[in-house]
This record gives structure tokens, sequence and C-alpha cells, in this order.
């Protein structure tokens, strides 16, 4: 049997207040080859039967989206014990432990890459100069300073303007709006090159012909990967329907 890597400097995270026995799995499924320094789930409830393997650890209920953009800025980096978090939701996760490289360490941020914004677009996907980002997504790695940073430096939750919309998303806010306050501490955000080894989201040119070591959302090629959330709504019916069943039978 191979051996774990180990990661004693990076903690497995998730923030959730949906799909969290979806969420779970997602963190043990990314458990599988890596030994990380610490495994916390950010939730409102402690569930029932977490594994002893996970850190509970309370925020109050998030109510919708919004919620979780905002903690996962202003909050996350108080959750968090070790130089690096790695960020998986319940359908985004580690697939691939085998494929770790040790330079993805080398960045205060790196997850999926993006597409290149649709052409006449000058908003989308862009730095307070103009410039193209073409790295950020949830789903990743982010440095202890760099969580912990929006806050106290004291900056304001502000939207980013994107496909033809404001958008109140916390990957764009950091590696887009705040990007070059980041810079101006010495944090850097992964380039596309390395990234494109680390997951994968849309599939666009750059990641084509790469196994990533993590995934997010079911696109293309990503469509091979476990889907814990159809697993966990398919077991909710079985009892429910096991449920009805034994009831009517005891009528």
């Amino acid at each position: 049997m191979q051996e774990k890597r180990e990661l004693p400097n990076v903690t497995l995270v998730a923030m959730a207040s949906v799909n969290i026995r979806a969420t779970i799995k997602a963190m043990l499924y990314s458990m599988r080859g890596i030994e990380f320094g610490d495994a916390v789930l950010i939730t409102h409830k402690k569930p029932l039967g977490l594994s002893k393997s996970i850190r509970y650890s309370h925020t109050d209920r998030l109510c919708n989206i919004d919620d979780f953009n905002y903690k996962m800025v202003y909050e996350l980096g108080s959750h968090i014990h070790t130089d690096f978090a790695l960020i998986v939701h319940a359908d985004g996760f580690v697939v691939h432990p085998e494929l770790w490289r040790d330079e993805f360490l080398d960045y205060d941020y790196i997850g999926a890459p993006w597409p290149l914004p649709p052409e006449g677009d000058t908003t989308t996907y862009r730095d307070k100069d103009g410039n193209i980002c073409r790295v950020g997504n949830s789903a990743g790695i982010r440095s202890k300073r760099l969580m912990d940073f929006p806050k106290k430096a004291g900056i304001p939750w502000e939207g980013e303007y994107a496909y033809g919309q404001m958008w109140y998303y916390e990957d764009g806010f950091i590696c887009c709006k705040i990007r070059h306050l980041l810079e101006a501490e010495g944090m850097r955000i992964a380039p596309l090159e390395v990234a494109k080894y680390y997951s994968h989201e849309k599939m666009i040119p750059e990641v084509q012909g790469i196994t990533p070591f993590a995934f997010h959302k079911w696109e293309g090629t990503n469509a091979q990967y476990p889907n814990f959330i159809k697993a966990s709504i398919k077991e909710r019916i079985k009892r429910r329907l096991k449920k009805e069943g034994t009831v009517s039978y005891e009528k």
C-alpha cells in the first residue's frame, strides 16, 4: 500500500450549511493518500457521526451564497491554524492525490484556471488596471496570510463587474478586485502554467490532455469524478421510501 503524502502545514477545509453529508464525503475522499496537518468543517451545527478525522468549527448558518462569499473572505482565516488551507466543496475536491506538486505551495492562491473573457468584454476577469486574470476559482489553496489579509487591512466588501452585471463572489474579489493590494504585500497568485495542473473547472484549451490534482464541477472530463450530492439525494429518497413502506406495512 502506498504511503500517504504528508502535508503538515496544510489544513483541509470546507465551509457549508447545505449538502453537509456530501461535503463531508468530499473531504474524506480528498484525504485519501494525503495526511493533512488538520481537517476542519466550518458549519452552523456539528453533524451527527462526524468523522473523528474532521474537526468541527462553528459559524452562524450560511443562509445564502452571499453569506458564504463574505465569510470566505473575512472569516475563513480565523478557523485555520496552519500556513495553508486547501478548500474543498461538495462539488469540488481532490481526485488525484498522487498528482500533488510541491510548487502548489509556492503561491498564496491557486485554483482552477479561468477562461478568457468574451471578445469585446473589458471587465470580466480583470484587475483594476484591466489586466486579464486567468487563475481564481474558490476550490483551491490559500495561504494563511492571504486569508487573514482582508480583515486585518480593513478592506471593504465590494462587488466585481463581470459578464454584464455586478457579482459578489469571493474568488473574483480576491483574485481580481484586490489583486493589486495582495501583490503590494508580496503575495502571489499562481500563474496558469502551474494552476492547470492543480484543478480544472472549465474545459479551456490550456487544460486539454492534463489530468488534474483536483476539480470543480462536473463539466466535460470532470464528469468522471464522484458526485456525492446526487448520491446523498438518492440515499435520502431511499430512506424516505423505506420509512413510508414500513409505516404502510404496520398499518
